[in-house]
């Protein structure tokens, strides 16, 4: 009877268990998700505001146009690289940070060059735009570490016991992060 009732305990308690293990997994993997969407929001504020940004530089600084070009052609090409939210991949974190960092250092080379036009240091437009930058890279580096933070939690949660078992068993795999890229251990050079 004793053996009875433990099984019974024991056929009640497992499914309930796992079903929380369960939910909680994909909780965390819509967390991790949602995250992701925070992270494109902080590069696309970036996007919006580098249009606005080059405007105004083209007025105050029209013999920049190489400078110009580089910056057009950096939002470009980053624009054109996206990940769907349910396949971040380290291959395809790594691409997409690539042409952001490709449009950093074109950024990077444009900021430089208020420092050559007098007009444009005091053009209120432009130090507006320039500080509107600096807090959307702040934003970008706060999103991308949330986004690292979850996705620890949600591989911390997946990796262990028992939930290692649900997981494998219902395709939960381990999320990649944002790395630093190489060239970020050095500081740009600028130069014109």
């Amino acid at each position: 009877m004793k053996k009875f009732r433990l099984f019974l305990v024991m056929a009640i308690l497992v499914p309930f268990l796992s079903s929380c293990s369960y939910n909680t997994m994909v909780e965390k993997r819509e967390a991790v998700t949602g995250q992701w969407a925070q992270v494109e929001d902080s590069y696309q504020r970036r996007m919006d505001l580098i249009g606005n940004l080059v405007e105004t530089v083209k007025g105050a600084a029209k013999h920049e146009n190489e400078t110009l070009t580089a910056v057009i052609n950096a939002r470009a090409n980053a624009t054109k690289v996206t990940i769907d939210p349910t396949n971040l991949t380290e291959d395809n974190i790594k691409a997409y940070q690539m042409a952001q960092n490709n449009l950093t250092e074109a950024l990077s080379k444009l900021m430089v060059v208020h420092e050559q036009y007098p007009d444009l240091k005091v053009n209120q437009n432009f130090l507006e735009l320039q500080a509107q930058l600096e807090g959307t890279e702040n934003r970008i580096s706060v999103e991308r570490k949330k986004f690292n933070t979850m996705a620890q939690d949600y591989n911390t949660t997946i990796s262990t016991f028992p939930n290692n078992l649900i997981a494998s068993m219902f395709g939960f795999e381990k999320q990649a992060y944002f790395k630093a890229d190489e060239a970020a251990k050095s500081a740009p050079k600028v130069q014109f």
